[in-house]
């Protein structure tokens, strides 16, 4: 199950039937996707995890992270894609520490591309291709701005790749650019399937 991109959404959409649940989970997805290619990881599993990490979100708030590992498990995925899925919501809705380079990956791009999602709804083109990386930081600077995504989880994330704060979101921005089309037609594929 790990790599079966359209079992995956299927089991996605049992459990998510807000598009804006379904919009956020492909575009995880294809973030982790643009990750894993430039650093020479399985895009499939990546993307997949990227997918599933919010599977029990919608229906089950109060048990996120662990209601998904309950569910994943069942399906059939593995021990690891487990672990990553759960390891996106360390210190908040989960005890497990992301350790690996694609668990850190999730870990710092899960709120960022909320949060540069937020700040692209507010562009007359409402598109990530104009957007430039002075209007990420600013609107990462209002805390009122997409007040549900945490500073916190984005600034943790960055530092647990050893990356500065501006090189995430330069890599997600652009990740968001390079993707943008396949986001738009996963997502109107998705409410047709």
């Amino acid at each position: 199950m790990d790599r079966n991109p359209v079992k995956s959404l299927e089991l996605l959409k049992k459990y998510n039937k807000e598009p804006f649940h379904i919009k956020h989970a492909i575009t995880v997805d294809e973030v982790m996707k643009y990750f894993a290619e430039k650093h020479g990881e399985d895009e499939v599993f990546w993307g997949n995890v990227g997918l599933l990490h919010d599977i029990d979100f919608e229906e089950y708030p109060e048990e996120h992270c662990s209601k998904a590992a309950a569910i994943l498990k069942e399906e059939g995925y593995s021990e690891d894609f487990i672990r990553a899925v759960t390891s996106h919501g360390y210190g908040i809705a989960s005890d497990t520490k992301p350790e690996h380079f694609m668990e850190k990956v999730l870990f710092a791009v899960d709120e960022l591309t909320g949060l540069i999602g937020a700040a692209a709804l507010m562009r007359p083109s409402k598109s990530f291709q104009d957007m430039e990386i002075k209007s990420v930081k600013k609107k990462f600077k209002d805390k009122k701005f997409a007040a549900g995504c945490s500073r916190e989880v984005i600034s943790e994330g960055a530092d647990r790749l050893n990356w500065s704060l501006e090189e995430l979101m330069k890599e997600t921005l652009e990740a968001l650019k390079v993707s943008e089309s396949n986001i738009d037609h996963r997502l109107k594929a998705a409410f047709t399937l």
